[in-house]
This record gives structure tokens, sequence and C-alpha cells, in this order.
């Protein structure tokens, strides 16, 4: 199986699992969430199966995510290490994230 490095995944919101998913032939790279009372996103989990990681699958899912979560004017709690470490490298991010809320 040949992943593309350079094709453009589309997100899928399946709010029935929480989860923001790609489809990638057999494979379902996740960015799971949980959202609080307060209409916040806090993004617990980031999941690329190893068969297709390393080819910038997963950043693809964290920006497409972050791109969503700002379009619905939400604010997000990133608990998952790989957000997070996203949010860090590319600040641009940073107004999605919630007051208060320290990224290291």
């Amino acid at each position: 199986m040949m992943i593309n490095m350079t094709e453009d995944y589309k997100l899928i919101n399946n709010e029935s699992k929480s989860q923001y998913e790609f489809h990638v032939d057999s494979y379902i790279p996740k960015i799971e969430y949980v959202i609080n009372k307060d209409n916040d996103i806090f993004l617990t989990h980031t999941e690329v199966h190893p068969a297709i990681s390393g080819k910038g699958i997963g950043t693809q899912l964290v920006k497409k995510t972050l791109t969503d979560i700002d379009n619905k004017d939400m604010k997000v709690v990133p608990l998952c290490p790989f957000v997070a470490s996203y949010i860090k490298a590319h600040p641009e991010w940073m107004h999605l994230v919630k007051e208060g809320i320290s990224i290291g």
C-alpha cells in the first residue's frame, strides 16, 4: 500500500464516536474529544496506525480539526500531547486555547 503524503484527506466529525477522523485506505486516524457544558472541546487522544504514521497524516488531522473548531467558535483544551505540541509549534492557533490553559 502506498500512502500519498500530499493527499488532502477529508475531515469527518464522527459525533457518535466523539472523534474527528480521516479514512485512509482501511485505517482511521482519529482525534478523540469531549465537549463540556460550556461548549469547550477537550482533545484527549490522537491515534494514527503505525502502518501509516510518519507521513504527515497526524499533522494534517490536527490542523483540519483546529480549523473546524475555529469555525465553530469553540475553545480547545489540548490534553493530547501531540495536539499540544502542534499548537506550541504553530502559535497562530493559540487563540483557540481556552483561557487559563497552559501548554508549556
